[in-house]
């Protein structure tokens, strides 16, 4: 796998932080975990529950250690996140990230995860102009 980053770019790989100075592509001959730094989020942007989970996912990705608790948590989060949101989009995607992730594609429950952050965004939005009414 070929990675291509930018000057000053950040990769997460197997729990370690590289930085580049400039321009670089690197290639992966072997199974790693990796994250690029676009898809990394800080803990003060975990702010919604689908960004929670997000970044339960990113920190089972990018701490080996702390792997079997953020998975325990995912599952919590995720079920308690579910009933919150009830039936609808949201939901479903939740389910479908829950699969991913349990055949250990966590990645991919990632990037499902990403893909559903305009839809809480949108319901929150929406619940923020009911209650203000």
């Amino acid at each position: 796998m070929l990675l291509k980053l930018r000057a000053g770019e950040k990769l997460y790989l197997n729990g370690a932080v590289i930085k580049v100075e400039r321009k670089s592509t690197l290639e992966l001959l072997n199974d790693a975990t990796f994250l690029l730094e676009a898809h990394v989020i800080q803990p003060e942007e975990a702010n919604t529950p689908l960004r929670q989970l997000y970044f339960v996912l990113q920190t089972q990705l990018m701490e080996r250690e702390a792997s079997p608790l953020a998975l325990r948590m995912f599952i919590d989060m995720s079920a308690a996140s579910r009933a919150a949101f009830g039936g609808g989009p949201v939901s479903d995607g939740l389910r479908g990230a829950d699969d991913l992730v349990e055949s250990g594609r966590i990645f991919e429950a990632m990037k499902t995860l990403r893909g559903l952050f305009p839809l809480e965004a949108e319901l929150m939005k929406d619940k923020a102009s009911a209650n203000a009414a």
